[in-house]
């Protein structure tokens, strides 16, 4: 029997902070994977956790990728970071958390939404239209011209966007009423 592991079921991991059972995994909206104590719940009413407020989060696997590092030619992973944030780095890569200091090759290129190029023009200023995908998941419908200054901090080109609501039907079964897959 481990140390988080329970007297009944050495397979069943406890609550470090009550000593009850751990609940099964669970997703959130966004698809962070979870497990809570058997004894805590989430309100969404009250957005408070009622009972045992212990969270465990899973950190999903980094998923080995058919590319390899510019820098040492390693094999490059896709991870995700625990803020959801997209990353590619180099697989020899680490953290040493006696020394705090990094380990391997340094190689991280952070991913930024998916741009897809569309046969539309603007509204606003008659460029073409792109659908941008963000690194969470969402989408829009933006001006190929449009942009962000990261030094001023304001939008640059066009400020046409349109956000794209997933979960809209068609209404009155409007066969022509657009959808967009994820």
């Amino acid at each position: 029997m481990t140390k988080n592991s329970s007297p009944t079921n050495p397979e069943k991991e406890v609550c470090p902070t009550c000593g009850s059972d751990l609940s099964p995994m669970e997703e959130t909206p966004t698809g962070k994977q979870l497990q809570r104590c058997s004894q805590g719940s989430w309100n969404p009413e009250t957005k408070q956790v009622e009972g045992c407020p212990y969270v465990k989060w899973i950190q999903p696997e980094p998923e080995v990728l058919d590319e390899k590092c510019p820098k040492c030619k390693a094999p490059l992973v896709l991870a995700t970071t625990r803020f959801g944030r997209k990353l590619k780095k180099c697989s020899t890569s680490g953290w040493d958390r006696e020394k705090k200091v990094a380990t391997g090759c340094d190689y991280v290129q952070w991913l930024t939404g998916i741009k897809e190029e569309l046969d539309e023009k603007c509204p606003e200023c008659g460029k073409n239209l792109v659908i941008m995908t963000t690194n969470r998941g969402k989408k829009l419908k933006k001006c190929s011209t449009s942009g962000w200054d990261r030094e001023k901090k304001v939008a640059t080109g066009c400020t046409y966007v349109e956000w794209i609501n997933e979960s809209r039907s068609k209404p009155n079964g409007d066969e022509n009423f657009p959808e967009h897959e994820a």
